[in-house]
């Protein structure tokens, strides 16, 4: 899907598309999309009660995604959008795979990666962080209050 002339909000937009997937399957509302090029090569929404797999967060299934469109180990010219600020497990995975930019929504104060270890992104990762701050907050809020 070629998109050229798009904005971090739009592309924002479209990640919180694929996070409003997740809840269909009881999964926490966190969406991934990357872009390289103005193409999204890779996408994902939570599925980790949907697969039984603590590992299948948004940014892994898009990860592995844009691994295989691309058919490199490393995603240096590639930006990551996620809704969520991504976890230890996931920041460890964008630094191996040497990611280009990382715009992320929310931050994650319980679990993000910067509570635990605020260098585990590649130095050479561009950060951009509240876009689209609200909207991704209001999704997680709304699915937790659905939950209690």
């Amino acid at each position: 899907m070629q998109i050229q002339g798009k904005s971090h909000i739009d592309f924002m937009k479209l990640a919180l598309q694929e996070a409003k997937l997740a809840p269909e399957h009881e999964d926490i509302p966190v969406g991934a999309l990357i872009v390289c090029q103005g193409k999204i090569i890779g996408r994902g929404h939570n599925q980790v009660e949907l697969l039984n797999d603590a590992t299948a967060h948004a940014e892994m299934i898009a990860i592995t995604s844009a691994f295989s469109y691309l058919g490199s180990r490393y995603l240096n010219e590639c930006t990551l959008y996620v809704t969520l600020e991504p976890c230890t497990m996931c920041a460890g995975a964008l630094n191996w795979a040497q990611l280009g930019s990382l715009v992320f929504g929310a931050f994650d104060e319980k679990r993000g990666y910067r509570k635990f270890n605020q260098g585990i992104i590649h130095p050479k990762t561009k950060l951009i962080t509240g876009v689209l701050k609200e909207e991704c907050q209001h999704l997680l809020v709304d699915f937790f209050k659905g939950l209690r």
